[in-house]
């Protein structure tokens, strides 16, 4: 018994949260409680808060058969632009705590990919929630020998990840499988569904 205590006391130190997401689920399902306060890192963070929740409903209910649809030969697919997408959580994630790590989009499934783009976003908003302005100032972009500010973070991976994210619900629906009907991206959640 004394070593569950011990074991549940450490978590709690490290700051693990019992969430949705440890339990299986994903994140962003709904859009999390906005924050009592406008800071920085929290305005920021309802940015990328917000990008997970239409990410989530951009890939709910992709049939495999989706995954290799593209308006145009020239353009990604829906997984390819999926793959980009992942790949901007994780330089998105970089900026933010310094590594860019982790697989690449190739060596997930379709459910491993969104899975690990939901959670990349998750963290992403904790550590801006969690950031003053001092630490915002601090993030930063290196590429090559420059380190370009917490700014270029904003109009770099975050905006680029919304429209491609766009890009994916478009192409879904031009596919045959649209949204499902319910969501509302002004209000962060699925209305369940009206029965006339």
């Amino acid at each position: 018994m004394k070593i569950i205590l011990f074991i549940l006391s450490l978590l709690i130190m490290m700051g693990f949260d019992i969430s949705a997401q440890d339990r299986g689920a994903l994140p962003y399902e709904k859009i999390p409680d906005y924050p009592a306060e406008y800071t920085p890192g929290n305005v920021a963070a309802r940015m990328v808060d917000g990008l997970g929740f239409r990410y989530y409903w951009a890939t709910e209910g992709l049939k495999k058969e989706n995954m290799a649809y593209r308006p145009a030969d020239d353009v990604r697919s829906i997984r390819e632009t999926m793959d980009h997408i992942y790949e901007l959580s994780k330089f998105l994630l970089g900026s933010l705590n310094g590594e860019v790590s982790g697989n690449t989009a190739a060596d997930f499934s379709f459910d491993e990919l969104r899975a690990q783009t939901l959670r990349n976003f998750e963290l992403a908003s904790k550590i801006l929630k969690r950031a003053d302005e001092g630490q915002l100032k601090a993030f930063a972009i290196r590429r090559d020998d420059k380190k370009l500010p917490f700014w270029y973070v904003l109009n770099g991976p975050l905006a680029d990840a919304i429209y491609h994210t766009g890009q994916v619900v478009a192409f879904r629906r031009a596919a045959g499988n649209p949204v499902p009907q319910g969501v509302s991206v002004l209000l962060g959640v699925k209305k369940a569904a009206s029965h006339q």
